[in-house]
């Protein structure tokens, strides 16, 4: 997801709850891979995600310590 100001969101779609630390791996991997990246690359360097976040079919939202929000996609309604 992207803004016009060129911040941007990773986004993961898990159904079950079981799914979200796995989803969340691969997101904070994506943005390791960036990191490792900018490192060799200085020249053109890729901004970091402002948020990381996770979509689920579960009840409730919440931020992880490691900074991954978990939102059920019933929050995106209306």
């Amino acid at each position: 997801m992207h803004l016009r100001d060129k911040r941007y969101a990773l986004l993961e779609f898990k159904l079950g709850q079981s799914e979200i630390d796995l989803g969340a791996k691969h997101l904070l991997k994506i943005e390791q891979l960036i990191k490792e990246y900018n490192k060799e690359n200085q020249q053109t360097p890729l901004a970091l995600p402002t948020l990381k976040i996770i979509i689920t079919g579960t009840k409730y939202a919440y931020k992880r310590s490691d900074r991954v929000f978990a939102i059920p996609i019933a929050c995106l309604k209306d």
